[in-house]
């Protein structure tokens, strides 16, 4: 998961799988090399890389609003839908960094940096102690509008940055990054990466037939939000065998794990990793 090129590397060659949409466009693979030594050369503490984004990447992004906002109304949990208007994403334009984090600043303390792809679950986990989520700025290809085989900017932005605009939400971050930065078994960290998965990235509350999800890896995504609550296995919130179980990224997650309220959640999640 880590990238294989050191912060600041100009040689950055982003590279992607043959089942990548993007693997045979010179186009796409340039544009990725580009956003990606944006993030690379960036240092912490200075201006915020501004993409300026195409009207390929544009009309990518407002296809993926236009068909997520209807699944939003009908399965986000209460706390995204309230932060929607004051984050205030739009189909036709695409935000930088820069407004995202000045709408976040309102909410939360948390604050956006980028990276170019991929990052270790241990990187990103111990920045969310500082209120900094790492975040990618690229977009999936234009010929799959709906689908991302990598976190993309769709995916940080339409996915967390509502979530992350609420104080409770930005506050068990932060919890999911002191926690980290106090473990030093790798048997330990992957309990928190599991228990990451199956709530920030895949969490629901409620019951079958009203559900409702605060997990940004289904909110930002057409496909999985569209399918699990009637193709995903519904278990009940249990945070001790959430920490034993594997997951698979590659593919629609088979497993949700649904908690009766929001309260429960944080409530356990809070202990957990408090201690």
């Amino acid at each position: 998961m880590a990238s294989p090129h050191a912060q600041g590397d100009p040689s950055r060659h982003v590279e992607l799988g043959q089942d990548h949409p993007g693997f045979r466009d010179d186009v796409y693979r340039a544009r990725r090399n580009e956003i990606a030594h944006a993030a690379d050369t960036f240092v912490r503490g200075s201006a915020l890389p501004k993409i300026t984004y195409t009207e390929t990447e544009t009309r990518v992004w407002g296809t993926a609003l236009e068909h997520l906002r209807p699944l939003h109304a009908r399965y986000a949990c209460a706390e995204y839908l309230a932060a929607w208007e004051p984050v205030g994403f739009v189909p036709s334009a695409i935000p930088s960094f820069d407004e995202v984090c000045a709408v976040l600043a309102k909410g939360s303390n948390v604050r956006l940096e980028p990276v170019a792809g991929l990052v270790t679950p241990r990187q990103f986990m111990e920045r969310l102690a500082d209120d900094v989520f790492l975040a990618t700025q690229y977009i999936r290809h234009e010929s799959m509008p709906l689908y991302t085989p990598e976190p993309d900017v769709i995916h940080e932005f339409v996915g967390h940055v509502p979530l992350l605009y609420d104080a409770r939400f930005a506050a068990v971050n932060r919890l999911f990054g002191e926690a980290t930065k106090r473990t030093e078994r790798e048997e330990d960290l992957l309990e928190l990466i599991r228990l990451y998965w199956y709530t920030l990235e895949f969490g629901a509350v409620g019951k079958a037939g009203n559900l409702h999800v605060y997990g940004a890896g289904l909110l930002s995504s057409f496909g999985e939000l569209e399918r699990f609550e009637k193709s995903a296995t519904l278990k009940p919130f249990d945070i001790d065998v959430i920490a034993k179980t594997p997951f698979d990224t590659t593919t629609y997650q088979d497993t949700i794990f649904v908690a009766p309220n929001l309260e429960m959640v944080f409530e356990q999640l809070t202990a957990r990793l408090s201690h």
